[in-house]
């Protein structure tokens, strides 16, 4: 069984202009919108609000902070192409079950 294993981004914090401030997208746990004033305490107010372990990635030049998130997909085989041209397909597919 082979497996392959998904990346999903999810948004969690934006750069404020000027200087190294950042502001949670999601402000459930933030009701005031608090701008952090380092990339370290954003990280620090994401973790307290989530509690979860996850791997994190920047792009400084789009001022965007993401959480990736992974799953494990199983991949499923393509099923065997077969004819019946020659009476071939029934003796191939009894085979495979």
């Amino acid at each position: 069984m082979k497996t392959e294993i998904l990346e999903q981004n999810e948004l969690i914090a934006t750069r404020i202009p000027p200087g190294d401030n950042w502001k949670l997208v999601n402000s459930i746990g933030n009701p005031e919108g608090m701008t952090y004033t380092s990339l370290t305490d954003t990280l620090e107010a994401w973790f307290q609000k989530n509690g979860e372990a996850v791997h994190f990635r920047l792009e400084p030049l789009n001022s965007k902070l993401y959480a990736i998130r992974t799953e494990e997909v199983e991949i499923k085989p393509e099923p065997v192409k077969t004819f019946s041209l020659y009476g071939e397909f029934s003796q191939q597919n009894e085979n495979l079950k």
